[in-house]
């Protein structure tokens, strides 16, 4: 007698090792996945009339993992409580950094996908904000096509620090949402879970900034819980996010922390493109002197450089394009 495999989609949820969480309905199936989805078919190049489509090889993807939390897959169910993802579905974005194997040149490797907004976590003080993490966060959130909403902690440590709030009012001025949050006061956080209802939000911020402090407060016991999962997994090569969970929310929508993301290495954003993704800086890429070719650092006639110097662009940001131009 026979039995017929059932097809079921989902959404991943949680992944571990090459083992996958899939929420399907109601129900949360373990997974794992099909070998065929670690391989690419190549077909000839010629016309497809002189040639049959038929596979003439087979190589092994180049990516550290081809499922990403918040992937929506198709599965088969093995009937008895577990799966087997055979097909990603198209996603609508992803957000990706560079990860690198000894030996081997960088894989693209995806954190999440299917977001709707990254929110970057920094504190006001202890420890005091990196701004040359958050543009590189920023960078990342633009070429991924995302929205981000700026947090930033311990708002209750600032005081009357000038210096904070005329960066903050720099990002403002470029068009970011900033939301001002303290655990201890309470401020922000009723703006806060309105921003995070309904959405999938992905939190990226070295730790020691106040995450599970402020996800406590957000939702009693989510610190604990998202803490549980990242616990130990601190670091920057290749399997700092192995582990990953999608936690929901009471008002709706999700949370996905990313630990171990310290650097965030850019992921195919070319020096020669790096421009586009400063929203100040976008409508002069092309109008300089040397045109698409200037490099925007020591070039005469470029309009960027004007720019800074006519205060229509923070220096502060401009020093952080031209590190960033030099690591990429």
């Amino acid at each position: 007698m026979s039995t017929q495999t059932a097809e079921g989609q989902g959404v991943v949820f949680r992944k571990t090792l090459g083992h996958y969480s899939v929420q399907a309905l109601t129900k949360e199936i373990p997974c794992v996945i099909s070998s065929r989805l670690r391989k690419e078919l190549v077909y000839p190049t010629a016309a497809a009339s002189s040639l049959r489509h038929a596979v003439q090889s087979v190589r092994e993807l180049e990516q550290v993992d081809p499922l990403a939390i918040g992937d929506e897959v198709r599965f088969l169910d093995a009937g008895d409580g577990s799966g087997m993802i055979t097909e990603i579905l198209p996603r609508r974005n992803k957000l990706s950094r560079q990860a690198t194997v000894p030996g081997q040149h960088a894989f693209e490797q995806v954190i999440v996908a299917n977001a709707d907004q990254v929110i970057p976590v920094f504190a006001a003080a202890s420890p005091i904000p990196k701004w040359g993490l958050l543009d590189r966060y920023l960078v990342a959130t633009e070429a991924a096509g995302l929205p981000a909403l700026i947090c930033v902690t311990k708002i209750d440590l600032a005081g009357q620090n000038e210096a904070l709030q005329a960066t903050l009012a720099e990002y403002r001025r470029i068009g970011y949402r900033i939301q001002l949050v303290s655990t201890v006061s309470g401020e922000g956080l009723t703006e806060l879970k309105q921003a995070l209802a309904g959405r999938i939000s992905v939190l990226v911020g070295k730790s020691g900034v106040g995450k599970t402090s402020l996800l406590n407060a957000l939702q009693p016991g989510l610190g604990q819980r998202v803490k549980a999962v990242s616990q130990g997994k601190q670091g920057k090569g290749l399997h700092t996010t192995t582990q990953l969970e999608m936690f929901p929310l009471e008002s709706g929508g999700a949370i996905v922390d990313t630990p171990g993301i310290r650097e965030l290495s850019l992921w195919e954003v070319a020096g020669g493109d790096l421009a586009l993704y400063f929203p100040e800086m976008r409508h002069l890429v092309g109008k300089c002197k040397f045109g698409l070719n200037c490099r925007h650092d020591e070039e005469p006639g470029c309009a960027i450089r004007t720019a800074v110097v006519n205060g229509g662009i923070s220096p502060y940001r401009y020093q952080s394009y031209l590190k960033l131009r030099a690591d990429s």
